[in-house]
Parts: C-alpha cells; structure tokens; sequence
C-alpha cells in the first residue's frame, strides 16, 4: 500500500525544512555567539601608526551624493596627507566628475559601453594610480559607492584592524534612509544583520568575513598580485570574497568603523538589483563551487569551515527554495487538473505551504527584531518604525523567491540604481 499522497506532501516540505535547518544551523550559532562578543569592552592599541591610503570610488551619475561623500573623507580624523580620493566617473552623462574634481578628488572619465560594471571601472582606476601615482606607495585602497557617508573615525578604525595584519577588511554597514519604507528597511536590516551577528561572529571565531558591495579596504599587495581588479561577474564583490577565500585568505571585519549609504526604495530597482544579485551568485558558484567544495574537505579547519560558509550563502538556500515551490506547484497543477485524482491533494498542498510560510516567516522576524533590538542606538528612525519594520522583513526576504528563480532563467546585465538621499553625515543621525 503507498503512501497517502498528503502525508508525502507534509513529509517532503518537512524533509526540505530540515534540509534548510541543517545547512544554516551555524547561522544561529553565529547569532547567538555574537550576543556574547558584544557585551566584550573594546580594548585598543593606541601606538598604531598610521598607514598611507588610497580611496577609489565609482560613480556613474552621482552628482548629487559624491559630494557628501568627499567631504566625510576629508572630515576623518586621520592624517589628511595619508589619503587620497580617487574618482572614476563611468559612463556618466551629467556632472559628476566635475563635482568631484570640486570637492577635492582627483578624478578621471571612463567611456566604455560594452565592459560596463563596477568591477571594469575600479580595474581601470587601479591601472591608473599603478601608472601616474606609484611614487605614492600606497599600502591599501579603501572601494566606497558614491552614495555612502563615512563617520569621522572610519579610517582611523580600519587602519587598526589592517595594522594587526587583515589584509582585507569589511566594516559596518548602516543605512542614511532606513525608515523610509518596507524596502529601504529590509535593506538596511539584513546588512546590519550580516555585519554585526555574521561578520562579527566569523571574526572572533577566527574563521572568514567578507565583503558586501562596499565600505571595505585590501592590502595594496593583494591587488598588485592580482594584477588590478579582475572580477567581473555580476557580483564582483563576493566573487572577490569567494576567489580570495579559495586562496586561503582571512577577511577581517571592523565594527567600529561605520559608515551609511542609501538603499533602493521602489519595488522595480530592487527587483533588478536583488536580480543580479541572485544571477551574480550563480555564476560565483558555476566559476568557484568546484573548488570550494573541494576545500571544504581538504583544507584546515578554520579555511575549510569558511569554504563552507561562502558556498551556503552563494547558492543552496535559493535552490532549496526554488525545488520546494517546484515541487509543490506540480501537486497543485496536478490536483487541478485532475492528473491525481485525490480530491484532497489542492488543500493538503496549499495547507502545507501556508504551514511552513509561516515557520520561515517567525525564523525571519525573530531575526530581524534580534537585528532591531541590538542595534537600536545605530539605526536612525523613529521608535515606531524599527519595530513595526520588524513585521515586514520577512516579507522583504520572501521577494528573494522568484527573483532566485527568474534569475536562473533570464539573461541578466548590470543597471544603474540611482541615487537620491543627498545628506550629509549630521542629516543622518
């Protein structure tokens, strides 16, 4: 006798449940780990010398944020003759070179239209400053965004944590408009999810970070080594992690180096983002997964374990998710259809789903308030806000669903997101 087709339903989305528990386990353990290392006073070294340093930002029209962001450099509280601001203007069509040059960066026009991306425009620059600017001798290069706003200690902060060795380094990650809706909020969560009960954690358990999108700093030997900047996929950032990581390198994460930058607010700029997020991160695992794999069960603990840990945040949560909804849509089909004629098959599907939308949504919001709760001084917006913004994470992450699974389908190209939160450091707090 086989199976109800009901209890095989139940007992598949359970099997895929715990499947998804169990690659993500050591997510919780992270969370968890990182309540006890925050509550460790900081201690520091106040003799580190300071190292020289080339900032390098890329900007396709940003003219109304770049400014903001030259001048929060030129703001630090570091030495000023131990920073230079290096602007690559891509593309652009209106003025954000000259108010580049204005505001004090030395800058230079890119014009490409068939290697378009920011991991094209920032190679180009690093050849630039290994040609015009190798007298300078700089010891790292910090990669912003035009949109992000620097805290004055930002540099002073990372040049401790590159002193003590980390030849690339992530910092903390806020956001200048989280309260602005559910999108611009779940944004902003998930990043100071990742920085502060991820990276944190990954950081003091000796195993390795790494960097999202912006806000980090690598040693001047690493690019040299690596020739310039020659990751061009889709996500040259975690591409840049993973390659580095295959490698054998640790990325140190600096929390208290903080800066902002602002998030996409429309449902359309955040679908083409996350869409070439999620495309980008299948072509990281098509041109690494093989050998990540390989290192996870070859390596030494702590680089084995980080091999594992890029591999589960760069692929299987969004393949889980894409066979589960596969395979429960061709239950549905089938029952309304008739293809299985079990008159029970449509609500036991259906019940099924909702039971579990419902596991996977508590998972998430007890994620984000944890995010909410311990970073409530950080986040800049009203009380009512972090919390009611608490109920729409989940939903937020649910949206990564169909973009995970129209991303395996569809050709993918890079898009601009353009940028409109022109503030300065004090509008943000």
């Amino acid at each position: 006798m086989g199976i109800p087709i009901e209890e095989f339903i139940y007992g598949f989305n359970f099997l895929l449940f715990l499947l998804f528990g169990f690659m993500y386990l050591y997510q919780i353990i992270y969370l968890l780990y990182s309540f006890k290392v925050k509550k460790r006073k900081s201690s520091f070294n106040h003799t580190v010398p300071f190292h020289k340093y080339a900032v390098i930002i890329a900007a396709r029209n940003e003219e109304l944020v770049i400014g903001q962001l030259i001048q929060s450099i030129k703001k630090q509280k570091y030495p000023k003759e131990m920073i230079d601001i290096f602007v690559v203007a891509d593309n652009c069509t209106d003025r954000t070179a000259e108010v580049a040059q204005k505001a004090g960066a030395i800058v230079r026009e890119r014009f490409n239209k068939e290697l378009v991306g920011k991991g094209y425009a920032l190679d180009f620059m690093f050849h630039i400053i290994e040609q015009e600017f190798f007298e300078e001798k700089y010891e790292g290069y910090f990669v912003f965004d035009a949109d992000n706003l620097l805290e004055e200690d930002y540099v002073l902060e990372m040049n401790r944590t590159f002193h003590d060795g980390y030849r690339i380094i992530t910092s903390y990650r806020n956001s200048k408009n989280f309260g602005q809706n559910w999108i611009s909020s779940g944004y902003s969560l998930w990043f100071l999810h990742e920085a502060e009960h991820l990276n944190l954690a990954r950081m003091n358990l000796n195993t390795s970070c790494a960097i999202s999108g912006t806000g980090f700093l690598v040693h001047a030997d690493i690019i040299k080594a690596n020739g310039g900047w020659g990751h061009h996929l889709l996500t040259e950032d975690i591409e840049f992690s993973v390659a580095q990581i295959a490698k054998g390198e640790k990325i140190g994460y600096c929390r208290n180096a903080m800066f902002y930058d602002e998030q996409p607010v429309t449902f359309r700029q955040s679908w083409n983002q996350r869409m070439r997020w999620a495309k980008g991160f299948y072509q990281v695992f098509a041109k690494y997964g093989k050998t990540m794999i390989k290192n996870i069960f070859t390596k030494g603990n702590h680089h084995r374990f980080s091999c594992y840990d890029m591999t589960m945040m760069i692929l299987p949560a969004m393949l889980v998710s894409f066979f589960s909804i596969l395979v429960n849509m061709a239950f549905l089909i089938a029952g309304v259809t008739g293809i299985i004629d079990d008159r029970e098959v449509i609500p036991v599907t259906i019940a099924t789903i909702l039971r579990f939308l419902c596991w996977y949504y508590g998972i998430l919001y007890l994620l984000g308030l944890a995010t909410v709760l311990t970073e409530w001084k950080r986040i800049h917006s009203t009380s009512w806000k972090k919390i009611f913004y608490t109920f729409t994470f989940p939903l937020f992450m649910f949206t990564y669903i169909p973009i995970a699974v129209v991303a395996l389908f569809q050709k993918v190209e890079w898009k601009p997101i353009a940028h409109t939160v022109a503030k300065s450091l004090d509008d943000v707090r």
